[in-house]
């Protein structure tokens, strides 16, 4: 039995990213069959140059307009242009990319000015989360990107940033690196 209707309607009725693994809970397959679905719900899309896109996010499936069509539906729906981020916006969530997870501390470190707003801007635009608290004294936030992340920048997943080759100083973390990697050993399944 293909599943291909059913995973589109709860794609359409959920309007956010839905998770792989619950789709194939819900429907009693395996995560592979449930991507082979979405393979072939995405190419009849394309194939009938639809004005709808199934993407993937990382380990979640999402319905989204065509990117060609962006202008009309902003007319449509009345939306704004989004603004664009600033320097100090794209550098700050271009560390938390390639580093995460990090604690704004150690975004300033690499920064070396004071990042608090940027990186209270980028939660506030759901660019950034939190996504714990650094077993250290003071028990900074640590943050990471998100599903709009990878959106935004029309990514499948992290895997997809293209390889970093700036020069970022060396950081004086101290204590912090290990609790850092004790806290990814702790985030590992």
């Amino acid at each position: 039995m293909e599943y291909d209707n059913i995973i589109e309607s709860i794609l359409f009725a959920s309007g956010d990213p839905f998770p792989i693994k619950r789709l194939g809970s819900l429907l009693g397959i395996s995560e592979e069959e449930v991507l082979e679905a979405a393979g072939r719900i995405g190419d009849s899309y394309k194939f009938e140059n639809r004005g709808i896109r199934l993407i993937r996010l990382e380990d979640k499936l999402q319905l989204c307009s065509a990117p060609e069509n962006g202008d009309w539906v902003r007319r449509a729906l009345d939306t704004r242009k989004p603004q664009k981020l600033s320097a100090a916006a794209m550098e700050v969530l271009a560390i938390t990319a390639y580093y995460q997870p990090v604690t704004r501390v150690m975004i300033e470190q690499i920064r070396g000015v004071d990042s608090s707003y940027t990186v209270g801007l980028l939660v506030e635009k759901g660019l950034i989360e939190a996504c714990g608290r650094l077993d250290v004294p003071g028990r900074p936030v640590l943050y990471k990107t998100t599903d709009a992340f990878l959106r935004c920048f029309g990514l499948s997943s992290l895997e997809e940033l293209p390889p970093y080759s700036g020069a970022v100083p060396e950081l004086d973390l101290g204590g912090l690196q290990m609790a850092l990697e004790g806290f990814e050993a702790e985030v590992q399944p």
